[in-house]
């Protein structure tokens, strides 16, 4: 499933040169973290180099990064280090800031206006690793058509994007998150999601996933997947050995086709 909002050659390089993920026009910043940028959410927190204010004497600093649409065309890059106090925003109460802090409710729903006066439906939540609010633009939420083999009807769609609870006949349950670098919850370690592109699925595994809000850890059927997954899973599995041949030059294709026929596995 392709979540990418952004191509690489995008990105700012300048500025991630100036952090220490980019040398001599190219990334050096590792590629989950880089598919997380590109798919318009927070990276994990990094160890960055610090060449915006030597001016503090501190060579090095934690932060996580995102990047954004500039107004003069183009990304910008983000960095978000760790603040003392959170920085408290104009549209949330004193008590649904207090809520997102202490970690009584996930996130909260609201509608603002943006710079040119549009409505706009936002989420917010809380990051606790950097003490900071984040806003979604729900408009610009990837929604999965399908997870482990099972269609989503449209109200769970809608769930989906409000960051509420989703539930799956198989008992897997979602859960959007911005804040997470893979971008949902879930109360499974594995699923495997799609998004219908070009009149077909594109597949996507997710791994490691964090226990759903609310829950520390996985309880021990975390691990358990179900026949739907493991549908899925062989077509994600296909799709990927016809994007690797695809990518492969025109006079190995044989070859390589060949090879697989024999082994049954790259």
């Amino acid at each position: 499933m392709k979540q990418q909002l952004y191509e690489a050659q995008q990105l700012p390089y300048n500025e991630l040169e100036k952090v220490g993920l980019a040398r001599e026009g190219k990334l050096t910043i590792d590629q989950d973290n880089l598919m997380t940028l590109l798919s318009g959410r927070r990276t994990e927190m990094l160890r960055l180099k610090n060449q915006f204010a030597p001016e503090l004497n501190l060579p090095e600093f934690d932060a996580k990064l995102s990047v954004r649409p500039a107004k003069e065309g183009g990304l910008e890059l983000m960095v978000h280090p760790i603040y003392k106090e959170a920085p408290q925003l104009p549209y949330l109460t004193d008590t649904e800031a207090l809520n997102l802090e202490e970690g009584h409710v996930p996130n909260i729903e609201k509608m603002i206006f943006d710079d040119e006066g549009d409505p706009q439906d936002i989420l917010i939540e809380f990051d606790e690793e950097t003490n900071e609010f984040i806003v979604t633009d729900q408009s610009r939420i990837l929604v999965p058509d399908r997870i482990n083999g099972e269609d989503l009807s449209l109200d769970q769609k809608e769930r989906y994007r409000k960051g509420k609870e989703v539930e799956l006949q198989d008992g897997t349950k979602v859960q959007f998150s911005a804040k997470e670098k893979e971008g949902l919850r879930s109360n499974k370690m594995l699923l495997i999601a799609s998004v219908i592109m070009d009149g077909g699925l594109t597949y996507a595994v997710y791994h490691g996933l964090k226990a759903l809000f609310g829950h520390k850890e996985h309880d021990a059927k975390a691990t358990e997947n179900s026949k739907g997954y493991y549908s899925d899973l062989e077509q994600f599995q296909k799709q990927d050995r016809r994007e690797t041949m695809a990518q492969k030059p025109e006079s190995n294709n044989k070859e390589y086709e060949r090879s697989y026929s024999r082994t049954g596995s790259r």
